[in-house]
Formats: C-alpha cells, sequence, structure tokens
C-alpha cells in the first residue's frame, strides 16, 4: 500500500532558505523511499499572518483526507494554536521545527512571549515534534513542555562532495551563507571585516527580501566603512551557483546570534572549509571542534582576531579545513535523514 502524508509548508517551497532547503529535500528523498507527498501552500506572512491567510490554511488544511498524517513546517505551526488543536483531532500531526519563533533575534519582549506561548500551545497537541538539532529539542522540552517521547531529532543530511583546496589565489576568499536578516549577525561581520588588513574579500550569499531594513542598514555601513569592493552581498543564488561559491571559498564566516541548527555550516564543511562562527544556539554542536573557531555573539573584535589569524596562516587554515574534511565523512547523508523522517510517519500512522 502507498504511504502517503502532506506537508504544510507557509508560501513557496522553492525560498531560498535552510528551512525551506530542508523541506525540500526531505521531500525528494521520502518521495523516493516510496512515500506519496503532497505540498500544500498554506499561505504567505508567517509567522505574522494576516486573518485571511490564517482563515485560508485553515480550509486549506481541511482538505486532506481525514487520518492522513501532516507535517507543518514551524513556521506556520507555533503562530496556528486554535488551528493545531482542531487538525490533531482528525490527522496524526508532526510538527516540523527548525527554529523556536521566540527565539528569533529582535522581537519585542511582548512578541517574543506571544509567540512562545502560541507555540507551547500548538506543540501540546502534536503527535510528533521534529527538530533539527539536539539543542532545539533540549529547548522544546525545557521551555516548551514537549515530553522526550514526542521528540525526535531528524538532522539535516549533506550532499557527498570533493572538496578541491588547489586552486591557490593571492586573495583570502570569506564566505557568508544565509538570508540577510538581523540574527544572521551580518552588521557584526561588516565591522569586524573593517578592521582587517591583508589581502581577503568577502561575499555574502542570501535572500536580500526578508528584511528591507536591515539590507539598508548593511549596505549603507559598506559605504561607511570604506568596504566597497571588498564585501559584495550577492542576494539569493542557484544550487550551482552557490556550490561554485562553496568550492572558491578559503573561510566560511557566518556570525549568528542564534541558530537552531544551521544548514550552511555543515555544507561549508562539506566542502572542506574551515569555520569561524559564535557560540549561540545549535552551532557548537553543528561544528565539529576540529574544524572551527568559536567567539562570542556581537563581539566584532574577537570575530576580526579569529579571521585575521585564518586570513594570515595558511597553516590555520589547512589545519581546520582537514578538520572539516574529517567531520564531513561522519555526516548522515539525506537519505538517512529522510529514512529516520520515515520512521516517524510510521509511528505516528501506526498510533505509536
Amino acid at each position: 500500500m502507498v504511504r502517503r502524508v502532506t506537508f504544510a509548508v507557509p508560501g513557496d517551497l522553492a525560498t531560498p532558505t535552510g528551512g525551506y532547503a530542508y523541506d525540500r529535500r526531505i521531500i525528494l528523498e521520502l518521495r523516493s523511499l516510496g512515500w506519496s507527498v503532497d505540498v500544500l501552500d498554506i499561505g504567505t506572512g508567517f509567522p505574522r499572518p494576516t486573518d485571511e491567510t490564517r482563515a485560508q490554511a485553515r480550509q486549506l488544511l481541511e482538505t486532506v483526507p481525514l487520518g492522513e498524517p501532516i507535517v507543518v513546517d514551524g513556521l506556520a505551526y507555533g503562530v496556528m494554536a486554535q488551528e493545531a488543536k482542531n487538525l490533531c483531532q482528525n490527522h496524526p500531526v508532526v510538527a516540523l521545527v527548525h527554529h523556536p519563533l521566540a527565539f528569533e533575534s529582535g522581537l519585542s519582549a511582548a512578541d517574543a512571549d506571544a509567540f512562545r506561548a502560541s507555540e507551547r500551545a500548538a506543540l501540546a497537541c502534536a503527535s510528533r515534534v521534529v527538530t533539527t538539532s539536539q539543542m532545539t529539542a533540549r529547548l522544546m522540552g525545557n521551555e516548551f513542555g514537549v515530553a522526550a517521547e514526542r521528540l525526535v531529532v531528524v538532522q539535516p543530511g549533506t550532499d557527498r562532495v570533493a572538496p578541491d583546496r588547489s586552486a591557490i589565489s593571492g586573495t583570502i576568499m570569506l564566505l557568508a551563507v544565509g538570508a540577510v536578516v538581523p540574527r544572521k549577525g551580518y552588521d557584526v561581520l561588516l565591522a569586524a571585516v573593517a578592521q582587517l588588513r591583508g589581502p581577503w574579500r568577502l561575499i555574502v550569499v542570501g535572500d536580500r527580501t526578508r528584511s528591507p531594513e536591515t539590507v539598508r542598514r548593511l549596505d549603507d555601513a559598506v559605504v561607511e566603512l570604506k568596504l566597497t569592493g571588498r564585501v559584495d552581498f550577492v542576494g539569493a543564488v542557484s544550487p550551482q551557483e552557490l556550490a561554485d561559491f562553496y568550492t572558491s571559498a578559503d573561510v566560511f564566516v557566518l556570525p549568528s546570534r542564534f541558530e537552531g541548527y544551521g544548514m550552511a555550516f555543515t555544507e561549508a564543511i562539506a566542502y572542506g572549509l574551515p569555520v569561524v562562527a559564535t557560540n549561540a544556539g545549535a552551532i557548537p554542536d553543528t561544528v565539529p571542534k576540529g574544524a572551527r573557531i568559536l567567539v562570542a555573539p556581537d563581539d566584532a573584535e574577537a570575530l576580526a582576531k579569529a579571521l585575521r589569524c585564518l586570513i594570515d596562516s595558511a597553516q590555520e587554515r589547512e589545519k581546520l579545513a582537514a578538520g572539516a574534511r574529517a567531520a564531513a565523512r561522519s555526516f548522515p547523508s539525506w537519505r538517512d535523514s529522510a529514512t529516520l523522517f520515515a520512521q516517524v510517519l510510521d509511528r505516528v500512522v501506526d498510533g505509536k
């Protein structure tokens, strides 16, 4: 018998973020494992949907055949407490939490509290809660009251690539990958690289449409800090273009203020890149010790020092690159991750 599941996703599944990339790959691999997967776009604007969007999402979810399992992306699920309660009465529901909504940077205390209360209520009725890291699973238990028996960690997979660092140029290429939003800490990154001397260049790959105010401030900072020509925000790119950026980079850097997992970090490691990051959220769990230098969030001086170390020393770069190559061999593949996800679906369908 064909196994069926619906993935409820807020907006376009092709949206260029780590969370949507995770959804896409899990869906692709589930299909290759024999699952029939329907993708349901429940609307844009989450996690701050309009009343109209919320009503349309509710109507769309009601079209899913009774008893069929539904996976709801946490970007929407966390703000649909009442809808989740009704949905769980007729379906086994899996909440897929990439990143707790209350932990987004830049929220007011009132907004964070509202997100926390809504997400806690929504998660209370889910058959299973899938997180992408052990750290987020701990948050689900400690902060949101999700019982351990309902929690499953399904890490993102990685593609097997053959890192090629043989092309050597006189300029050290720094690469950052992630949507241009406050949480990624690009303001701190600009403050750090402004302190650097020597032959370096920074490329930032990531969606520039999600926070226009952040984009404006960063573009202004590039000019004010006299970084024009050395720092390029290139926006979202195709998968092949992103692969080319990883291949041509010497160091990966991303000073996030919080990460529920951080797929860009494991992608960088898969390409054999040394990583400079912060010790925020799941990053210390995601990035192996032998491949990284971690600093505190919002510490531009420490970030500059870490980057200077790698820019100035080919030996240090190679030491961490070797650690990245070794670590990449132990990462799960996307097929491994989807197999674990399929086991979660099997259990909820069987009522276990």
